[in-house]
């Protein structure tokens, strides 16, 4: 069979880490949400998504396909549905289809023709960017079950602290250095040739990633996930980082959703509770407003290729876009809008001539080259998203 994963009509409200990619190659937990569910299926999938991400992100349709919602994380039950789904069949959370079995020929679904099967068990579902971080413990969980069953870890090595070792898994080349791991809330993975450096204190749910490194004297609470080639120092709580950024220093990041390829400057902070404890809001790209998220604890959310300098400060419920640059004293607004250059004293266009220079440059460091594909996804996004930097 062949399985097909779609964004549905939540990209927009996941924007603006879906300005980048389709809503499948979103981390949560361990694992993004294609990698779930190509492990749990044991296939590789395609994807529905923007059209100026199809180059990178192709579709391979057949005679026969089954399309599934890609905001949500599969669990063992859900996929053996999807499995058993034949023609004319969809799976229905509520109002939302979680997969249907279709044909090539169909160009457009009518689902009242369809055989509706409820699906009456919880799920992990991705609507809102805040969503990333509240449900990221429970989807460590999951991943780690998946991930490491029938599985033994690598040794725990002497002269770590170590409460519940049963739940902690370490890959192998993973290297872990007179540090503290607590994981009797919940577990600790770390990845293939990961490193925690001296010193460091973390708290599970925890993962990180092939090649993350936690620097000496971390303090990492619990749901808080590094993505692949991430560097953190410092303190972090409840925190998503997708992959090939750097927290490399101290200060405070929390209840937060950063990026791929994002650097934060030494002595950057994010607040994740106003000071007078009210619902947090966060800027809406679908309904080009601030919302109420239903949060007290909100801090940062940061899209693909953003920086900030030393020191820099971000109040409650900020949004960065794409490609921002920003430095200077003071708070940059709680919406910053996609290629962006300045902060709280005034801000102007980062050029796409200078943003190309800094993303070849950044992904050089990693042996990855920029590519033409990419260049254009950012082309578009750019001119997607000129009509916020009104500067």
């Amino acid at each position: 069979m062949n399985y097909i994963l779609f964004d549905s009509d939540v990209r927009d409200t996941l924007l603006p880490f879906t300005y980048t990619k389709p809503v499948a190659d979103i981390r949560i937990g361990i694992l993004t949400i294609r990698e779930k569910w190509e492990k749990r299926l044991g296939l590789t999938t395609t994807t529905i998504t923007a059209d100026y991400l199809e180059e990178k992100y192709p579709m391979v349709e057949m005679e026969e396909n089954i399309l599934i919602n890609a905001s949500f994380c599969p669990t063992e039950s859900l996929v053996e549905k999807v499995k058993n789904l034949s023609k004319n069949e969809a799976i229905f959370k509520g109002e939302d289809v979680l997969a249907f079995h279709t044909t090539q020929s169909q160009e457009e679904v009518d689902f009242d023709t369809y055989t509706q099967i409820e699906f009456d068990e919880e799920l992990i579902q991705i609507k809102n960017t805040s969503d990333i971080f509240t449900h990221n413990g429970k989807a460590i969980q999951q991943d780690f079950d998946l991930i490491t069953e029938e599985r033994t870890s690598e040794a725990i090595p002497a002269g770590i602290q170590v409460i519940n070792p049963g739940n902690v898994f370490i890959e192998e080349g993973a290297q872990i250095l007179f540090s503290t791991l607590n994981a009797s809330e919940g577990p600790i993975y770390i990845g293939k040739d990961a490193l925690v450096m001296e010193n460091s204190s973390i708290r599970g749910p925890f993962a990180m990633c092939e090649n993350a490194v936690v620097k000496m004297g971390a303090k990492i609470y619990k749901d808080t996930t590094l993505g692949p080639f991430v560097k953190v120092g410092g303190e972090i709580s409840n925190s998503v980082i997708f992959g090939y950024s750097s927290k490399g220093h101290d200060g405070y990041l929390g209840n937060s959703v950063i990026g791929e390829w994002c650097n934060l400057g030494a002595g950057t902070n994010n607040s994740n509770l106003k000071n007078n404890y009210s619902e947090v809001k966060l800027w809406n790209y679908e309904t080009e407003r601030f919302a109420k998220t239903g949060l007290q604890f909100c801090g940062l959310m940061m899209g693909d290729h953003s920086k900030c300098a030393i020191n820099t400060m971000f109040n409650t419920g900020t949004v960065v876009g794409v490609s921002a640059n920003l430095f200077g004293s003071g708070f940059p607004r709680n919406f910053t809008p996609s290629f962006s250059w300045g902060g709280a004293a005034g801000y102007e266009t980062f050029q796409m001539n200078k943003v190309s220079e800094v993303v070849t440059a950044v992904m050089k460091r990693k042996t990855l080259v920029f590519d033409a594909v990419d260049q254009k996804i950012l082309d578009h996004v750019f001119e997607e998203t000129k009509q916020y930097r009104n500067f």
